[in-house]
């Protein structure tokens, strides 16, 4: 196939060119006059299985042939078939095994990290092995590092890594990581082509050399007598200066100053083999679609320390719009407007009849795009799919999982009884629906916390719910099935956890699994628990809470892909995916620094210099080969550059690439109207102006107005609550949504413990302190104490808050005694939560409430009390709003109230039950009239008053106008989405609309 060479022979395609195609194209016509079998002696070793698998199809197509022997670099064992290597540990056995040494060291004191951390800590020690063998770099090299001069951070870090050396003392020689097994295959192979060297060809395609396994594989190849390496994306561009910059930077010990350059490995692989990059890597075969921008590219790649380059040959470059004529420029305001303005090119390109691609490494901005995609019922081919934790399947197993290790609370249940999973095998599906629902309902208003078996019954008591009563029985069991304690191993926990799932899913009545393993994303996720079924692990020690972590980050990592239904040619891939296909539209997605390309992760474990010392891969290693995939992806024929120009969080930054490219386009040409930079943007704006207008309504929509409707006389309410009237005062649309359209506001499925239950216990344990006559301050205070801690247990399901309000209730114990004394010594108390209902004399309107408390004073005149957990109003608050103890006066005298007689009403007082116990009232006997203001408190005058709003309401032309004299602007009302206020304001006049 070559010819013979005294040099190693590396050959090169450009940025652009479809890479496997060329690679079967030259293949096919060097054997082309060659015996069939000649072809099949062809070995190729390639970088992925992906890369194999599109060139099994190339040399696939066409006429029959035998096919050369393709295998990837991570199967270099099959090329020594029988040689002793030694048995590769699974993954997750390495996972484990590093949890079991970390654990010891977390549950130390002084533990450098969370115990939550315990798989997090040892994924990272695993991808620090990885590179360790990949790398060649012994283990005891790093603890023989020095760190004297280190900080105290970096000497801790390497006592944790002793970690590392024992597992590899205990693994032994019989079992081996992937990345050792990998390196003793390929030093094996070097070995035996050492001694003899084959004679039919041996190719290495696809590979940059990152990797130091791969480096010397590619090494040994490229110097066999019928071997070649082949490198994708190679600059034909780059002059032999810079190709020196390169390679005089590979000996820099102290910096890793130029490996984040595309080309930076490649310079590194001719200087071992001593070759010139320039006249030394001929064209394998092929050319870029577009040579000139090509050109344009590498000039804007050009390492910092010869960017000057640029005003040296940036003059000389003539055509830029020619070189920038297929080349598009998307900056969008935010994620969303980018994700659409993809999506709209996407969708053009598929009516031209392109193949297109969008390429990022941003798995959110490939979800964002395939769902604005859906609104055309495209579904695009997702190369990396959807992670195994958010597919239906993974979320309904995680939720399993999260009830077994918590209690069961009413918000987790809900959800996991609305899952479409569950109960999917049997004919009662809908029945399971209407009574989830209506159990959801009860719990709203019940505001229960968890789901016992006294609440079940309690829903499905005769007076309620009876006809669900087998369905209750059923989630009794599962309740049950959550809460059964499981022995603490690994194959109990993922037996009890795949037991209760599919119980669910199928229900009481099915014989099968429901839906849980259906479909690609089933089918996937039954692989992902099959690998954490391995019997040789099934003893390992392990919590239930760890499990829950295990199997987090174990779904975490796996994906699952719809190819169903996908559309052959809308297609999202991840930069590795980029590499291997060809595209008519490449669309590069998310180029923000950050993003594309992404910030390194941090090392926890060793310094940019520790690295350096021992041998290992910098940083800048992972951006060198981002911005080979930049270089590679925008020399398709068509292409365009998109990012948003701010994320969730702030501005953001172009990526280094785009940014360079736009400086040295404006360098050279300007940003006038016609200039390329300026057309690129243009041409990009178009994306974003499209997009804008598919969501754009035809006709500017009429704005809300502010409603005043005017029901029919005969559906008006008659019958107020107290507290109604405030709410008839200040928002009277509450009242008509409330009362003629008879709707209530739902109670959050998860109760918190809001101002409105904390003033219901402190109601009830003021209530049941007073029950009993008072003796000393001393046993009253421990008997206050006593009741609000029994009631707080009772009512209040959460500890953290049960302590803050009985601390607040210890910090005003004494002097809130102190004031009932006070108080007692004035009147005598009748009753505390009193009902009361009572039609105003003379009238058609009815009154209702109950009063927190009545005391009598010596006179036979009534005191009226409200407890108050916040602020108490005020006495202008009292006149003109909250009117609650003002009214309940008014019924008092009517003799509305319980086994309390008639009686006038001296005043009416608030206790404050805050820190300030301030106690603020008004006597009714009160009356003060000036030129500016009348303040009025007499009964008669309240109840005067009260029937001239409630009557004011009974007349026909009357609307209940919305949020009429709100306390505060921002406040919010029950029935404000209904009124759609935000659609106007309270500076418009309310509309009444008279309904029939």
């Amino acid at each position: 196939m070559f010819d013979p060479s005294d040099k190693p022979r590396v050959l090169g395609v450009p940025p652009g060119a479809d890479f496997p195609a060329e690679i079967v194209k030259r293949c096919l016509a060097a054997y082309a006059d060659q015996p069939p079998e000649a072809l099949a002696h062809l070995q190729i070793i390639v970088n992925t299985e992906r890369m194999r698998r599109r060139l099994v199809e190339l040399f696939s197509d066409g006429a029959p042939r035998l096919l050369p022997r393709i295998n990837p670099v991570t199967a270099i064992d099959r090329l020594i078939l029988g040689a002793p290597l030694p048995a590769v540990t699974p993954k997750l056995h390495r996972k484990l095994e590093l949890a079991r040494l970390i654990q010891p060291l977390l549950n130390a004191p002084g533990a450098p990290a969370p115990k939550s951390a315990l798989f997090d800590l040892a994924d990272s020690l695993a991808g620090l092995l990885d590179e360790l063998h990949g790398e060649s770099v012994d283990p005891d090299k790093l603890l023989a590092l020095e760190v004297q001069d280190e900080s105290h951070y970096w000497r801790r870090s390497l006592d944790f890594l002793k970690i590392v050396k024992t597992y590899v003392d205990l693994s032994g020689t019989a079992q081996a990581d992937p990345d050792a097994r990998l390196r003793a295959a390929t030093r094996t192979l070097v070995d035996n082509w050492t001694k003899s060297p084959p004679q039919t060809p041996v190719l290495v395609v696809g590979s940059t050399g990152s990797r130091g396994t791969t480096f010397d594989l590619m090494t040994a190849v490229a110097r066999l007598p019928q071997g070649a390496v082949v490198l994708p994306g190679f600059d034909p561009d780059l002059p032999d200066g810079v190709w020196e910059t390169l390679t005089d930077s590979a000996d820099d010990t102290a910096s890793f100053v130029l490996e984040d350059h595309p080309q930076y490995r490649f310079a590194v692989l001719a200087k071992a083999l001593n070759l010139n990059p320039k006249t030394d890597i001929p064209n394998w075969s092929g050319q870029a679609p577009d040579p000139l921008r090509n050109k344009l590219v590498s000039l804007s790649l050009r390492p910092a320390p010869v960017t000057s380059q640029w005003r040296t040959e940036g003059p000389d470059f003539k055509d830029l719009a020619a070189a920038t004529a297929n080349l598009s420029l998307i900056e969008a305001p935010q994620p969303r407007e980018e994700a659409l303005a993809i999506a709209v090119a996407l969708r053009e390109a598929l009516e031209n009849g392109e193949t297109a691609a969008l390429i990022t490494p941003d798995r959110t901005l490939g979800r964002r795009v395939a769902a604005a995609l859906l609104r055309w019922d495209i579904i695009p081919d997702d190369s990396a799919g959807r992670p195994l934790s958010l597919t239906p399947p993974g979320r309904f197993l995680r939720h399993v999982l999260s009830l077994m290790v918590a209690e069961s609370t009413s918000e987790d249940v809900i959800a996991l009884l609305k899952h479409p999973i569950t109960r999917t095998d049997g004919t009662d599906r809908g029945v399971h629906l209407r009574a989830t629902r209506e159990l959801e309902l009860f719990l709203r208003r019940r505001a229960s916390v968890t789901i016992t078996d006294e609440v079940l019954d309690a829903f499905t008591h005769p007076k309620r719910k009876p006809e669900f009563t087998d369905w209750a029985a059923w989630l009794k069991s599962v309740l049950t099935q959550l809460s059964t304690p499981i022995p603490e191993a690994l194959g109990d926990a993922i037996s009890a956890h795949i037991a209760i799932a599919e119980s669910i899913a199928q229900g009481p009545d099915g014989t099968g699994t429901g839906e849980l393993w259906e479909k690609e994303a089933g089918r996937d996720t039954l692989e992902a628990i099959q690998a954490l079924q391995d019997p040789v692990i099934a003893e390992t020690a392990l919590s239930l809470h760890d499990y829950r972590a295990l199997f987090e980050t174990t779904f975490a990592a796996g994906n699952t892909r719809a190819t169903d239904t996908s559309h052959p040619d809308v297609l999202i891939w991840g930069t590795l995916e980029a590499r291997v296909m060809g595209v008519d539209l490449a669309i590069l997605g998310g180029l923000n620094e950050g993003v594309w390309p992404a910030r390194p992760d941090p090392d926890p474990w060793l310094s940019r210099k520790m690295r350096r010392t021992v041998g290992l891969l910098s940083p800048e290693r992972e951006i060198g080969l981002s911005a080979h995939d930049y270089q590679q992806a925008i020399a398709a024929p068509r292409v365009i550059l998109s990012r948003a120009r701010r994320d969730a969080d702030a501005e953001t930054v172009p990526a280094r690439w785009v940014n360079r490219l736009t400086n040295l386009l404006t360098g050279l040409a300007g940003e006038k109207f016609d200039a390329p930079i300026s057309q690129m943007r243009a041409r990009g704006s178009r994306y974003l102006k499209i997009a804008a207008e598919l969501d754009a309504p035809d006709t500017k929509p009429a704005p809300a107005k502010r409603p005043a409707p005017a029901p029919p006389l005969n559906t008006r309410t008659r019958s107020y609550t107290v507290t109604d009237i405030e709410k008839l005062i200040r928002d009277p649309y509450a009242i008509y949504a409330r009362y003629t359209l008879g709707l209530k506001a739902l109670q959050p499925l998860r109760p918190e413990p809001t101002a409105a239950l904390r003033g219901t216990v402190f109601h009830e344990i003021a209530e049941v302190f007073l029950s009993q006559p008072l003796s000393d301050a001393a046993s009253d205070t421990k008997r206050f104490l006593d009741i609000a801690s029994d009631e707080l247990a009772k009512t209040v399901p959460w500890p953290s808050v049960r302590a803050q309000w009985l601390g607040h209730l210890s910090a005003i114990a004494e002097q809130f005694i102190a004031d009932e004394n006070h108080r007692q010594s004035l009147a005598t108390p009748l009753g505390q939560e009193i009902i009361g209902n009572v039609t105003l004399p003379g009238s058609v309107f009815r009154l209702r409430g109950k009063a927190d408390r009545i005391d009598r004073q010596p006179d036979g005149q009534l005191v009226i009390y409200d407890y108050k957990t916040g602020t108490p109003p005020s006495e202008k608050e009292m006149r003109y709003y909250k009117r609650q103890l003002l009214v309940e006066a008014v019924m008092a005298e009517h003799g509305a109230f319980d086994g309390i007689p008639a009686a006038k009403v001296a005043r009416v007082d608030h206790i404050g039950m805050n820190r300030a116990l301030k106690q603020t009232g008004v006597a009714l006997d009160f009356y003060q009239a000036s030129k500016t203001e009348q303040i009025d408190y007499r009964t008669a005058t309240v109840e005067a008053e009260l029937r001239q709003l409630l009557e004011h309401f009974q007349q026909e032309s009357q609307g209940y106008m919305s949020r009429r004299a709100m306390e505060r602007v921002r406040f919010s009302g029950d029935f404000d989405h209904l009124a759609r206020f935000g659609e106007w304001d309270e500076t418009q006049d309310p509309v009444k609309v008279t309904l029939k």
